[in-house]
């Protein structure tokens, strides 16, 4: 009989110490994740989302819009998401422990991340508390919304983003997010 093997639990020490090898490396709930660095569609779409992201995020006083290399360190766990929406403000310098919980987190599905940003990294922003998550889908031209106590989302058309205590959504057009993107290849 075969015992069925378990993967080590991975700490943040060990994480740290990883090396700058051009691909990213993060941990949920002691699972190590190793993504290769993205394509060219891939952060042209982040780049798109941003400048639209930006503005309207400033405009309502709702803090930065954050790019990868920043982090969202909680529970003993540390991701990079594609994008996010926090609050301007760190508390120890030189670390990313007591940073603001995301308002929102947007990550870009590869074929090689599918699986994680749809089942491992949303469970892990849900029992973090981030207010909505977004899962963009180039090769689906879709985004998928996900919000707290609340069905998913599946947008096609229009995106809207109506974080609380803001008068005015943001709506985007995902033919023009997704304008000259060829879908990945599966």
């Amino acid at each position: 009989m075969s015992m069925p093997s378990t993967a080590r639990a991975w700490t943040l020490a060990e994480l740290h110490r990883l090396p700058e090898d051009g691909n990213k490396y993060e941990l949920v709930y002691g699972e190590l994740f190793v993504t290769p660095a993205p394509t060219e569609e891939h952060e042209t779409i982040a780049a798109r989302l941003a400048r639209v992201l930006d503005p309207y995020v400033a405009e309502h006083g709702l803090g930065l819009v954050y790019r990868p290399r920043a982090v969202v360190q909680r529970r003993k766990s540390e991701v990079e998401p594609d994008l996010m929406v926090r609050a301007e403000r760190i508390r120890r310098k030189g670390s990313w422990r007591g940073a603001p919980v995301p308002i929102l987190v947007v990550e870009l599905v590869s074929p090689t991340t599918r699986q994680r940003d749809h089942i491992k990294k949303r469970r892990y922003y849900e029992d973090i508390g981030v207010a909505e998550y977004w899962i963009v889908d180039a090769s689906e031209r879709c985004v998928r919304v996900v919000r707290p106590s609340a069905e998913d989302h599946v947008a096609t058309g229009q995106l809207t983003w109506a974080p609380a205590g803001v008068s005015r959504p943001l709506s985007i057009s995902l033919a023009k997010l997704f304008t000259g993107i060829e879908p990945a290849d599966e």
